[in-house]
């Protein structure tokens, strides 16, 4: 058996056409028009994947480093300047 993990980006995936089609099937039931219905629908869609894109977007992994890499200067010459106060 297979562990389906659904994630944020899932329910976007299906958001879209639920409210475009729900929500404008959903509008012409209540007595407004088609010509008024479907632009509405696909607005809330656009906001759907508007905030998709923009208001949590997908960012890239990035690894992840401890710490910044230490080098050892060998040569007296290479070594940061010591200050006298």
């Amino acid at each position: 058996m297979s562990c389906i993990m659904v994630g944020y980006y899932d329910y976007v995936l299906g958001l879209i056409p639920l409210t475009l089609l729900g929500l404008t099937g959903l509008l012409v039931l209540t007595g407004i028009g088609l010509t008024t219905a479907v632009p509405l629908g696909a607005g809330v869609s656009g906001l759907v994947v508007g905030h998709a894109l923009f208001v949590n977007g997908p960012v890239a992994p990035t690894d992840i480093v401890d710490s910044a890499p230490v080098v050892e200067a060998t040569d007296p010459a290479d070594a940061a300047p010591q200050f006298a106060d």
